[in-house]
């Protein structure tokens, strides 16, 4: 927002004295002194070395079961509807070393769960100055982190089709605690769109690695984000969408309908065509689809037993515990003697869409 929106906050609406993006972080204490006399001013310039490698997040409203860390910065991909690598910019990874310090010293004050949060964490990639040869990619650090202690529990986001390897399955596979659940995004089910989109993969490419996922990670659950109603979509694009889900039949989804972002290449280049009302009318159809297969995928849980990490109580009941198996699905259960930070085991009674019910078992 700072970048986008920098004139319009400072000078237009008047209602703050500085606009700072996030790279200008270090410089706040000065700007604010520069403030205090009277002097406006934007700060928004796009860092190419800012990680935040040595900044220890205070972590506000935290469950103290699950923390997120962040492992770079920026991305290199240029999806035409995405205004990311415009505020963010290039890639830039942190040194794995920080990035393993910070996820044992967050198990070590009672943290069970992290995630390792980046616009497309599988082209993370380090290299040491000292030592070019010397470097580290995504699946060497998910085995990194996951060798701090078998209890502490390893996700990530998001990842990007088009650099979802191998090599992370497998680690995947050799490591419990790297919890089997993978976001990845599709966006269309229309080669033509994704073309257009910028995505890089076309949709053959893409369903050959959903078929590598489910074949070394057969116990995984996939997610994805989905976009209705993109530049000239037509009717035919729209049905090949609701195909890949049925196809797929992921177990969750992000959906929305396509909004233009200023800056973009999208909105430089395409016409917004499709009328809102029916953007809506597709984006329905594709939540109806999804909440159908959502259920589908949950029912063939019941029954099983899971590991479940302890959030802390349900948003529902107080007389209930929630947390979330190594697929990423919420379970609540009646309340033992357990507590936030534990791990249970809990057999599947029931689900719904969204949800599975069950109950602890010694």
């Amino acid at each position: 927002m700072a970048e986008r929106l920098k004139h319009k906050l400072l000078e237009e609406e008047q209602i703050v004295d500085l606009v700072l993006g996030p790279d200008a972080y270090r410089l706040l204490p000065a700007l604010v002194k520069q403030a205090e006399s009277g002097q406006k001013g934007i700060n928004v310039l796009l860092s190419r070395e800012e990680t935040y490698a040595d900044i220890n997040p205070v972590r506000l409203n935290s469950n103290g079961v699950s923390a997120f860390i962040s492992i770079m910065r920026g991305c290199n991909n240029m999806c035409s509807f995405c205004v990311v690598p415009f505020t963010r910019g290039r890639e830039r990874s942190r040194d794995p070393e920080s990035i393993v310090d910070e996820a044992r010293a967050l198990f070590d004050k009672g943290y069970r769960e992290i995630t390792l949060l980046g616009q497309n964490v599988d082209s993370y990639k380090w290299s040491s100055e000292n030592d070019l040869k010397q470097t580290v990619n995504f699946a060497g650090l998910l085995k990194a982190v996951a060798q701090i202690n078998p209890k502490l529990r390893i996700r990530f986001s998001t990842s990007h089709p088009k650099d979802m390897s191998d090599e992370v399955l497998y680690a995947m596979a050799e490591y419990d605690n790297i919890c089997k659940y993978i976001h990845l995004p599709i966006q269309s089910g229309s080669t033509r769109l994704l073309n257009k989109m910028n995505r890089t993969y076309d949709l053959p490419w893409y369903m050959q690695r959903i078929a590598a996922i489910r074949k070394i990670v057969p116990q995984v659950a996939i997610s994805t984000d989905i976009i209705a109603g993109f530049c000239s979509e037509t009717e035919a694009d729209h049905q090949q969408t609701l195909q890949v889900m049925e196809s797929v039949r992921y177990e969750m989804a992000y959906m929305f309908f396509y909004s233009e972002r200023p800056g973009t290449q999208a909105e430089k280049k395409f016409k917004d065509d499709v009328p809102e009302a029916v953007k809506k009318q597709r984006l329905a159809e594709i939540i109806r689809l999804q909440q159908q297969h959502s259920f589908e995928r949950n029912k063939k849980d019941i029954g099983q037993v899971f590991e479940v990490l302890v959030e802390g109580p349900s948003k529902k009941s107080d007389q209930e515990f929630a947390g979330r198996n190594s697929q990423n699905k919420m379970i609540v259960f009646p309340k033992k003697q357990c507590r936030a930070g534990d791990y249970v085991q809990v057999k599947v009674l029931d689900c719904t869409a969204a949800t599975l019910i069950g109950k602890m078992i010694d």
